[in-house]
This record gives structure tokens, C-alpha cells and sequence, in this order.
């Protein structure tokens, strides 16, 4: 790599190849996706920290591409473009460059990213695990000693808001927001505030639109000689003026419920005891069927030999990657100077139906940032 030594290049290797040696052991596939890809479903599924921080042009043909910012989407890719079933079980390993603009310390705009993928495993509980425990025993063969792990649950979430009353359309923005405490926090408050909620300036244009919204909208910014701006288009605006006057006819939700949803989001303790702390929300089924999933989740860390009483849970952790849909984890070196991110990964299982799978596909992976631990471990 530019800017290295050679006797650091070959650390750095050395490094990486024990890395890759463990998950090869362990079954999974070596492969090499394309470095450019298509940009859409970065943009669109990745996050906004990801977003900002994309290499994005535009091909002689006028196509959106970019230079890829992680692997697994890529990875997934390749498997629709290879794979005989899109469907089928498949494990992937790779290693190679991604680019991202640096927003923080030891983050360089080119890096080296190791990781898995795991596709329609008969038991994605069990994958769960075994992804978790095959990043760390990858971290350990490195040379990795002192890390602290952190798990989240975005499945749990999602089988919360599933058992709040509310509309639909509440639950996808609420789902939106995940990833952004303040905004959800913000949202949920508005939806308890209902009919009181203070009044925008454009309150008179949603309080005539009722059936035809896009009629509406067109015969207002005619009257006005408004212009379009950002892309948008007048369904586009009629449908988000549509929802803020459904909104307004809707019962507000009841702050016990919100409350609920805010509780589940603040806990922070360890993994092994998270359960006494959703025993004290009150879920209904969806919510019990995936407190008993992360339950043997971590039955199946412990028959693996982890430890998830070092791990702590936290329930508001999605690791600001917007295609998550359940078990989620992070990895922080323990150096003298703070905790470093050095790995993370996840469960997505609607990515590959996203890009082309007839079907939703489960998929669980991780994502070694191999530099960087190269870099902590000097």
C-alpha cells in the first residue's frame, strides 16, 4: 500500500493472512468483488455516515457508480451474479481496499477491509453466533488480546414498535430514525402530541389537502410560480403533505407506549443479563418471541466459548448502518489512549431482496478493519 515501508507492508500482511486463515479454516469461500460498483444502493440503504463519506462519479453512459465504501454489499453482488440460487446457502471470506473520505483519527480514505458473509443459513440464530465468535477468534489469531464487545438487538426493537398501536407509516419513520436518537426521540414526541402539536407554517396547505393531495400541490405552486427544487417531485411533496394531514386526524399515541419504546432504547448492561431488563417492558408476542431468540443467541455464544457476560448489551446500537435488521455487534481494542474500533457486523436479511433475490434472503457478516488493527497493535 502507498505509504508504507516494505517491512510495514509485510506486517501488514502477515497480519491479514492469519486473519484470513481463520475464516478459510472455517469454510467460507475466498472471493474478490469488484472494486467499482453501481452507487444507488449504497446511497440509499448504507446510512448517512457512509453517504458522505462515498467516492461517487458517473461512467461514459451516464450510470451512477462509486468506489465501494465496505465489501458486504458487493459480496452480495457477487453471490446474486454467481450463485446458482440466489437463495441457497453460501458462506463468502474476502479481503481487500475500500474507500471512504476520512472523518476521524486513524481512518485513512483507502483501507483494508476483512470480512464474512453468511447467506441463508439453515439456523440464523446459530450464524448469529458463530459469526461473532469466528471475528473474534480472527482479532485473537492477529495478535488482539484486551477488546471490549458490544451486541445490540435491532430485532427486539422492530418486535416493540410491531406491538405498539399505531399506523404504519408511524412505524416506518420511527424505524427511519433509528439510527439518529435525537430525530427518533423528536418524532415519537411529535406522534404523542398529536392534534396539539404546533402548527408549521404551511398548516393552512395541509389543512385543505383531503383526497386528490397532488392536485392540491400542483394548482399551489402553479398560483405561486414556485419552483421544483432538489429533485423532488410534486408526488413526491404531495405524499409528505399527505401524511402530515392524515397525522393530524390520527389519536395521539399514549405516552405510557412512548415511554416504553424510549425505556427499551436506554438500557445499557451486560449481554448476559439483558433479559431481567425487557422483563420489566411491556412487549407482547413479538416482543416475547424475540426476547426468547436472543436468549438462545446466547446459548449458542456460550456452547462456542464465548463469554457474553464480558459483553455488554445496548439497546439503541444499530452501528449507524441503515440495512440492519437484528443481531448487531462492535469491537473496540482496549488501548492506553481509549477504545478503538476495529470490527463490527450484523444481521441484514432484506438486503439481497433489496438488490434482485426473489425472495428475502437471511444474511448475517462482519467487517475487519485491518489497518487499523494493524495500527493498534503497533
Amino acid at each position: 500500500m502507498a505509504g508504507r515501508s516494505s517491512i510495514e507492508r509485510a506486517a501488514l500482511e502477515r497480519q491479514n493472512a492469519a486473519i484470513m486463515a481463520v475464516f478459510e479454516r472455517a469454510g467460507f469461500d475466498h472471493i474478490a468483488p469488484d472494486i467499482i460498483q453501481p452507487a444507488d444502493i449504497f446511497l440509499e440503504r448504507s446510512g448517512e455516515d457512509i453517504r458522505a463519506r462515498t467516492f461517487v462519479f458517473t461512467d461514459p453512459a451516464g450510470a451512477e457508480m462509486c468506489l465501494r465504501p465496505d465489501l458486504t454489499v458487493p459480496a452480495c453482488r457477487y453471490h446474486l451474479s454467481h450463485a446458482p440460487d440466489g437463495p441457497a446457502e453460501a458462506r463468502y471470506c474476502y479481503l481487500g481496499p475500500a474507500f471512504r473520505f476520512p472523518n476521524e483519527l486513524m481512518s485513512p480514505q483507502e483501507f483494508t477491509q476483512a470480512g464474512l458473509e453468511w447467506f441463508a443459513a439453515a439456523d440464523p440464530i446459530m450464524a448469529d453466533a458463530r459469526i461473532l465468535k469466528l471475528t473474534i477468534s480472527a482479532l485473537e489469531a492477529a495478535g488482539l488480546s484486551r477488546m471490549m464487545v458490544t451486541v445490540g438487538d435491532i430485532g427486539l426493537f422492530s418486535a416493540l414498535l410491531d406491538d405498539t398501536a399505531m399506523p404504519a407509516r408511524w412505524r416506518a419513520r420511527l424505524r427511519h430514525h433509528f439510527w439518529r436518537p435525537q430525530a427518533f426521540r423528536d418524532l415519537l414526541d411529535s406522534f404523542c402530541a398529536g392534534r396539539t402539536a404546533r402548527r408549521s407554517s404551511i398548516s393552512p396547505l395541509v389543512d385543505r389537502i383531503s383526497g386528490d393531495a397532488e392536485s392540491v400541490v400542483s394548482a399551489e405552486i402553479n398560483a405561486r410560480g414556485l419552483p421544483l427544487v432538489g429533485g423532488r417531485e410534486v408526488a413526491e411533496i404531495a405524499a409528505r403533505l399527505a401524511e402530515k394531514a392524515a397525522d393530524r386526524l390520527e389519536t395521539p399515541l399514549p405516552r405510557a407506549a412512548a415511554d416504553r419504546l424510549n425505556a427499551y432504547l436506554a438500557i445499557t448492561c451486560p449481554a448476559s443479563g439483558a433479559d431481567d431488563a425487557f422483563a420489566g417492558i411491556a412487549g407482547a408476542a413479538r416482543f416475547q418471541q424475540a426476547r426468547e431468540a436472543y436468549a438462545r443467541r446466547l446459548f449458542e455464544m456460550e456452547e462456542l466459548g464465548l463469554n457474553p457476560r464480558r459483553f455488554t448489551f445496548a439497546g439503541g446500537f444499530g452501528r449507524e448502518i441503515e440495512y440492519y435488521t437484528g443481531f448487531t455487534f462492535q469491537i473496540d481494542a482496549d488501548t492506553p489512549a481509549g477504545l478503538v474500533n476495529v470490527a463490527g457486523g450484523g444481521r441484514y436479511d432484506g438486503l439481497l431482496e433489496d438488490m434482485g433475490a426473489p425472495r428475502a434472503v437471511s444474511a448475517v457478516g462482519c467487517a475487519i478493519h485491518t489497518d487499523r488493527l494493524k495500527a493498534v497493535l503497533a
